[in-house]
């Protein structure tokens, strides 16, 4: 799977299932947008407009029920288990549904507070979301007997040091969280490598990934990964609003108790479900991963007319795995090309990984700075005049921001996507050297 990729006629497929990139305004004029703001969230599929609507107006009801519309949500709630079950390589007990990454991991952290003890000791990251640094500092406010160390990176690549990892894990370690990637810079640290070395030195520690930048790019593998929770947001993969929440089937299912209400089920994964879920978000989150594994589907009948072979029969993972794969290489092309453009352009820094040898350890986002007296909120506003969507900010990476930005105290993010083209980004490279003027 290392070299298959998008090719004309797939993409041409994708590009045509996004409405947006037809962006009309209210008068019916079309306009020329390039959607480079993919790391705050994609754009969805109309597949997955139609499956939110489709259920707000035909299924909608609350779970449980004994009447036709009821059981039409269980069976969509329980399909999308399925689905996510399949799209992360684990079984449908060990998948529940939150509002969002962040809020699924406040309930984890809250809920694995309750054995912490004086102490204890949790590794975050320099380099993470807020989201996954906030919920596991806070608990110190009920346990200011527990340590909690931050993980720092080697720059300018942004790569977790791992000699620091070694020197904070001994027996008292209890939780270490870690970001699969950056949504700041787009640095793919070793995270399995990361994980045999906590394993190895604290065994017992509980290993929390915020998987949530990852998983437009990469295939995931929570087995191979051997975490114990991962977190995901479907708004990030062309999907709704909605977070998703692996846990390993003991964690998930008995050993960790969460906060819930008394009569919520305390025997499945929905007792990590506080309240009603938001269903049409649930059914949408179904239809984007049959969008990849409808992209899957064509990737493979592409590679079959190459080689000149008959269809082969694949499971959704396969075709899961196949379709993000094809992503994975598509952006990777995609993002050297524009990385190779971008260097060329004077008074600008680029953060993360420049390496065009080392771009398998990037997703394709890029973060830089550009030289006074512009800004880099100036930047974006320029080039948002000009169709071209990006974000300036922190990214709520409060801590690396700080430490690369300086005073300036923000960024320029550019997120490339697998609907994006080499087009696209040459247009964008012209109006970003004029955006800099």
């Amino acid at each position: 799977m290392d070299t298959v990729t998008l090719d004309e006629g797939t993409l041409a497929w994708v590009r045509s299932q996004y409405p947006a990139l037809d962006k009309k305004d209210i008068t019916g004029k079309v306009h020329d947008v390039i959607y480079l703001d993919g790391p705050g969230g994609s754009q969805v599929p109309q597949s997955v407009a139609d499956a939110v609507s489709r259920y707000m107006l035909h299924t909608n009801a609350n779970s449980g029920g004994v009447f036709d519309n009821s059981r039409d949500s269980d069976a969509i709630i329980q399909a999308t288990r399925e689905a996510m079950g399949d799209f992360l390589g684990c079984s449908h007990e060990e998948i529940a549904f939150g509002a969002n990454m962040t809020t699924l991991t406040f309930s984890v952290s809250r809920a694995l507070g309750r054995d912490l003890r004086d102490g204890d000791e949790i590794i975050v990251t320099q380099l993470d979301h807020d989201g996954n640094v906030a919920p596991w500092t806070a608990l110190k406010v009920d346990h200011p007997g527990v340590n909690v160390h931050m993980l720092q990176v080697t720059l300018p690549e942004c790569f977790w040091d791992l000699d620091h990892l070694s020197s904070l894990l001994n027996e008292k370690t209890k939780i270490v969280a870690l970001g699969a990637a950056s949504n700041a810079v787009g640095t793919v640290n070793d995270l399995e490598g990361a994980i045999r070395i906590i394993r190895a030195r604290s065994p017992n520690a509980i290993v929390y990934v915020d998987a949530v930048h990852l998983a437009p790019h990469f295939p995931i593998d929570v087995r191979a990964l051997d975490c114990d929770f991962l977190a995901c947001s479907a708004y990030k993969f062309f999907g709704p609003h909605i977070g998703i929440l692996y846990g390993k089937k003991d964690l998930l299912l008995s050993r960790t108790t969460p906060f819930k209400v008394t009569p919520a089920d305390n025997v499945t994964s929905v007792r990590w479900e506080t309240g009603t879920q938001n269903h049409e978000g649930i059914a949408g989150t179904l239809a984007a991963i049959q969008y990849i594994e409808a992209l899957g589907e064509k990737v493979a009948a592409a590679q079959k007319k190459e080689k000149e072979e008959g269809a082969e029969i694949m499971t959704r993972r396969q075709k899961l795995l196949l379709a993000m794969n094809a992503i994975r290489n598509y952006e990777r092309s995609l993002f050297q090309g524009l990385l190779e453009d971008i260097k060329t352009i004077p008074n600008i820094k680029i953060f993360g990984v420049t390496d065009v040898n080392k771009l398998g350890h990037r997703t394709p986002t890029l973060a830089l700075d550009v030289s006074p007296p512009l800004g880099v909120v100036d930047v974006a506003r320029r080039l948002a005049a000009e169709g071209v969507y990006t974000w300036a900010g922190t990214f709520y990476a409060i801590h690396i921001i700080k430490q690369l930005a300086g005073e300036r105290g923000k960024l320029l993010r550019i997120g490339l996507t697998h609907y994006n083209t080499k087009h696209e980004l040459k247009r964008f490279v012209d109006i970003l050297k004029k955006a800099l003027e």
